[in-house]
């Protein structure tokens, strides 16, 4: 018997038990109500969606063609569409999550407007944008429930059963969310707050940076400032705890290394003895040998094989690591937190190349094994630019003719339909599928796209309206496509929850609802 019967079943006994005073309570429209309401809290939510993301890792393990994937959302709504029209194409949401990017809630969600992604914004936006996120995958369950429970009402015989089953194997919109809580906005503890924050409204990933909290600077920009190793791993524990206190015992922990692009330090790490973890850290600091005659005034000296050596300090106060050293300090974080409760990787590289990648990964599992990354497939690249100059490269590395191409100038339309240009459209067509098999991906994101393609669309539409297309720039550019492609949203008034209110008005009024869904709604027409 199905869940839905099992509730019809159950509220009729309670129904029964308190007599008369519930007569109007109709058992059938209260667990209608129940199903199209699966999760009551955001813990559930993260339970429910850590066991997901579980079982996507260990599948992937087994076969690296079963990655998974996501696109940044900035609304409720833009992450409710993108879920629909998932389910609508590919009739699954399997191996398809959620992404929130710190970067997109800075640049959009903040009071102060448009911010930097320096972690200026206020830490609690992202909590917030993680329940708006759920609250809107959870509607959309109850809009399609809902559509199904009028079906179910008008249908007859075996189309009857053929609904019912489609309710009682409805597959729900609510997904996993990895989040980003940036560098943990404070110290460990601020950390661990605001993890139990993000856990409580849903969120069942959380991805932390190892950047210096407030020195924080996006991954696709300079300055940044990597902390020890030792600092990172206690926000690594102290989200560890909170997802404990919490009882979602599985959840999942993204480590983030910047190291790679980050050429500076705000601290020297603790070292007890040769080769420990803060030893190894300061290795990568770029020194001069001094003796005590030979220091100045206010000099920072460390001691390392019986040397004294002073790290460069800048007059920020920073003190510098050693050129080329960024893929060895990565490949050392990755380890370490790996090594101390971290679950996924996350290497932010300063372009898209899997050899990189890879190179790096291999190294990693020299020592863990089933080492797996999180990657930004990040619209900070210039993905043309960047394939179109590897194709270019690997062709003049194998002797052949370039000599029609500038390599400066690939991005140009020019060389659009160039048996170069096709064979990088191809390698960026397979750059997921080949990176996971590859390079030790298991998720591929795109931090920002909904910031672009919004950006894009409004771009369009208000080239059409404002021009001499008037009105059919809407029309022709927008609402005609939604009409034949099938976009839920077409039908606003019911994307919103008006045929939901109406249903519920009919359970809580009977006869007597005053309904939008009449004759006279415009809704009809499509």
């Amino acid at each position: 018997m199905s869940q839905y019967q099992d509730d019809i079943k159950a509220v009729a006994g309670l129904k029964d038990k308190q007599g008369s005073a519930w007569n109007a309570i109709n058992p059938e429209s209260a667990a209608r109500m129940r199903a199209q309401n699966k999760f009551k809290t955001g813990l559930d939510i993260a339970r429910y969606t850590a066991k997901i993301m579980r079982q996507d890792m260990a599948n992937y393990d087994a076969d690296p063609s079963k990655y998974t994937q996501s696109l940044g959302c900035w609304h409720g709504f833009i992450g409710q569409q993108k879920m629909i029209s998932i389910k609508k194409h590919f009739n699954s949401t399997d191996r398809r999550y959620l992404y929130l990017s710190g970067w997109m809630v800075a640049a959009l969600r903040s009071e102060f407007g448009p911010l930097p992604d320096q972690s200026m914004h206020e830490k609690t936006a992202v909590s917030d944008l993680i329940r708006e996120l759920y609250t809107f995958l959870r509607q959309a369950d109850a809009r399609e429930l809902g559509g199904l429970f009028r079906q179910l009402d008008a249908a007859e015989g075996a189309a009857k059963q053929a609904i019912q089953d489609q309710i009682d194997n409805h597959v729900t919109h609510v997904v996993p969310i990895i989040a980003d809580i940036d560098a943990g906005f404070g110290n460990a503890e601020a950390t661990y707050l605001l993890a139990k924050q993000f856990i409580e409204a849903g969120a069942c990933c959380i991805q932390v940076e190892n950047q210096v909290s407030d020195e924080k600077q996006c991954g696709h920009q300079d300055g940044k400032v990597t902390v020890p190793h030792e600092d990172f791993l206690a926000k690594i524990r102290a989200i560890r705890y909170a997802f404990l206190e919490l009882g979602v015992d599985d959840g999942i922990i993204v480590a983030r290394t910047d190291s790679l692009g980050a050429g500076l330090t705000k601290q020297i790490a603790v070292t007890r003895e040769p080769d420990d973890l803060g030893d190894k850290y300061n290795s990568f600091l770029d020194v001069e040998e001094v003796s005590t005659d030979s220091m100045a005034n206010g000099d920072v000296v460390i001691k390392r094989d019986g040397k004294l050596l002073r790290p460069k300090r800048l007059p920020s106060n920073l003190f510098q690591f050693r050129a080329g050293t960024g893929e060895e300090r990565c490949v050392l974080d990755c380890i370490t937190s790996l090594q101390n409760g971290a679950d996924l990787l996350w290497i932010e590289t300063e372009k898209p190349h899997i050899a990189q990648i890879g190179g790096m990964v291999n190294e990693i599992r020299k020592v863990i094994p089933n080492a797996k990354l999180v990657y930004n497939n990040s619209p900070s690249f210039n993905w043309t630019l960047n394939f179109r100059q590897q194709v270019f490269d690997s062709m003049q590395a194998a002797g052949k003719d370039v000599s029609a191409y500038d390599r400066t100038k690939l991005m140009s339309v020019d060389y659009d339909n160039t048996e170069l240009a096709i064979t990088a459209d191809e390698k960026i067509r397979t750059f997921q599928a080949d990176a996971a098999r590859e390079a030790g991906i298991f998720h591929h994101l795109i931090t920002l796209p909904t910031y672009h393609t919004a950006a894009l669309s409004t771009d369009n539409l208000a080239k059409e309206y404002f021009g001499d297309q008037g009105m059919l720039g809407y029309v022709a550019g927008v609402q005609r496509k939604e009409i034949r492609q099938g976009i839920a949203c077409v039908k606003h008034q019911n994307m919103s929850g008006s045929d939901i209110g109406d249903d519920h008005k009919d359970y809580f009024s009977g006869e007597a609802a005053l309904k939008a869904a009449g004759k006279d709604n415009t809704m009809n027409q499509f």
